[in-house]
């Protein structure tokens, strides 16, 4: 559908071809039930916004802001902008003060709309910091404002601003102005290695995207699709675009921690997800599994293998399964493995786009062993989201990210960098020349920063540059290995690899607190606290027994040779991770200097 109109015309278009059929839903939580939002009511709202966007002054090309966890409003919003050539920058609703204020004043944002209570707060303590903002727009009728506001209206009266104005004429002008080049949003990195960059996304990118996508995965309008990752990252974003383009039902997921309830509440078909949330699945699994009678797990194991065999060793490669494994998977398939995805809610399961990080390759054989479709692949916010994925009629393999998409021109460079060139990818960082140009080289091609090789016509990764140890012994240690290798074991939460300008390798450990005080309790240990669990003796060599069996494939010195349990997560507030839960090494090495420098002591 996107490739006979823009996305200002998108949502307007789907509605003369599906009228009363389902476009959206979300969870009313004062009701426990799913509200549904028709496609000829989600254009309605649509034009609406644009209405009262125009009402306000907002000018082609300016940014507008959009700080909120996933709503309808946000996306009504999105769209709203889009239809008058203005420009959409989302912000992730965990942002800090010191974020908004520097995303808002790069931008010259004027109108930023707030999703809830901590969204408002947040904007409205950087108000008198943000010279060129002018109003906040409020989602939730329920927040309280400040007793001094005077610069707020909530979003029912931000959309009466338009109802009384005539200004469709103008609204249709400028739809019909859109350029391929037009700027549509700029998505800020997260920051793992610096000052956050803007990145520019045109009109030409998402157009150039959707149709790449839909030639090699099967997406259909009877789709149902759970929006759980934020809106405000690029692999959502582009993801939901391309479903909205198909016709599909998008299933907004408001409050992350509820995905496992809303997952059994909405049943999707679909749904973008990183590796984390597969690696939770997985360990979920394994303790169910470790807690169930000798004959149950003997099952449930048996299961799992013919699964693997099935799908992993024939279906996956393009072969034809042996009738005997057939009829035995099909056996397990109507029972251990439905009840399984029935558990999870992922019983109509079509298939499950997979990004954002490295997939431990025993998560991903795992996920295709209990029958569901996990796609594999890259990408990033410069490149429009996907710059290779599993291809849905094509062989795969475990452990790659996939096969490079049509219109997308990829290289190597020095130590293997992948180098890339086409539509899909970004023109550059917004108001940043030299850093654009440091990302670019003479020839046009974009630098990601990740290694990697084409093998059979499939796309691996190595390393990331940036993210390379070099130990005091000149060895180079990649760290996010090593980490993806440790936090498949269920005892391991999170892991952070120490190796820069050390000796030898250690680790980070934050542990599944969970597991780990029932383990203490059932071998006698006693502990008053987490830090008193954390610090045992014998907790600690408990963990790094079940690290060494992991790591027995890695070189010697890859190899973690110390560990330190942490009695607390890694946390956003104190700057440990960005909006996505990517590490950040340099904040961690230093929050953490005490307990590292303990490890290398003599």
């Amino acid at each position: 559908m996107l490739q006979k109109c823009n996305l200002g015309q998108l949502i307007h278009e789907q509605a003369k071809v599906y009228g009363q059929k389902v476009a959206l839903s979300y969870r009313d939580y004062a009701t426990s039930t799913w509200r549904e939002i028709t496609w000829t009511q989600f254009s309605e709202r649509v034009a609406q916004v644009s209405r009262a966007l125009l009402a306000l002054g907002v000018a082609e090309q300016e940014n507008i802001a959009v700080f909120t966890q996933n709503k309808p409003e946000g996306v009504c919003v999105d769209f709203g902008a889009y239809g008058i050539r203005a420009v959409s920058i989302p912000f992730y609703a965990t942002s800090s003060e010191a974020q908004i204020q520097y995303m808002i004043n790069d931008a010259s944002v004027r109108f930023v709309f707030v999703g809830e209570q901590y969204q408002y707060n947040t904007a409205f303590r950087v108000f008198k910091m943000c010279p060129t903002l002018e109003r906040l727009i409020i989602f939730d009728p329920t927040v309280q404002r400040n007793e001094r506001d005077q610069v707020s209206m909530t979003f029912e009266e931000f959309l009466a601003m338009g109802q009384s104005l005539d200004n469709d004429a103008e609204r249709i002008r400028r739809n019909e102005a859109v350029q391929p080049d037009d700027l549509i949003n700029i998505l800020y990195t997260s920051g793992t290695t610096g000052v956050s960059k803007g990145v520019m996304i045109t009109q030409r990118m998402y157009s150039a995207a959707i149709p790449a996508n839909d030639k090699i995965m099967d997406l259909t309008e009877k789709d149902v699709i759970m929006c759980f990752l934020p809106f405000t990252h690029v692999f959502e974003r582009a993801w939901s675009y391309w479903c909205l383009s198909r016709g599909c039902q998008l299933a907004i997921n408001l409050r992350p921690q509820d995905i496992q309830m809303t997952l059994r509440e909405v049943h999707p078909t679909c749904m973008a997800a990183v590796p984390r949330f597969w690696e939770k699945v997985y360990s979920g699994v394994q303790e169910k599994i470790g807690s169930s009678s000798p004959m149950q797990r003997k099952l449930m194991l048996d299961a799992l293998s013919v699964g693997r065999r099935y799908n992993v060793e024939y279906r996956l490669k393009g072969l034809v399964p042996p009738m005997a494994l057939k009829l035995k998977y099909a056996f397990y398939e109507r029972t251990i493995l439905s009840l399984l995805k029935k558990r999870l809610g992922l019983e109509r399961a079509n298939f499950f786009p997979t990004a954002g990080s490295f997939i431990p390759p025993a998560i991903e054989e795992f996920v295709h062993s209990v029958g569901i479709r996990m796609t594999a692949g890259y990408g990033m916010t410069e490149t429009t989201a996907t710059v290779s994925c599993d291809w849905h009629h094509s062989p795969a393999s475990i452990g790659s990210v996939g096969r490079v998409l049509d219109g997308i021109d990829i290289k190597f460079g020095e130590q293997n960098e992948i180098l890339l060139r086409g539509d899909t990818i970004t023109r550059g960082y917004y108001r940043k020349a030299e850093i654009t140009a440091q990302a670019f080289d003479e020839d046009g091609w974009f630098h990601t920063g990740d290694c990697g090789y084409i093998k059979d016509g499939e796309l691996y990764l190595t390393d990331r540059i940036k993210d390379l140890f070099k130990t005091s012994n000149g060895k180079y240690i990649s760290p996010q290995t090593l980490e993806s290798k440790f936090v498949v074991d269920r005892y391991i939460d999170e892991v952070a690899v120490i190796a820069d300008e050390h000796k030898f390798v250690s680790a980070l450990v934050i542990p599944d607190y969970k597991l780990l005080e029932q383990w203490a309790t059932d071998n006698g240990i006693a502990f008053e606290d987490r830090q008193q669990l954390c610090s045992n003796p014998l907790v600690n060599q408990m963990v790094m027994h079940r690290i060494e069996t992991l790591q027995q494939e890695f070189a010697h010195y890859e190899q973690v040779k110390c560990i330190t349990l942490l009695p607390e997560p890694f946390s956003m507030q104190r700057g440990e991770l960005t909006n996505t839960l990517k590490i950040k090494r340099p904040v961690i090495a230093k929050n953490y200097k005490a307990q590292i420098d303990a490890m290398y002591a003599e």
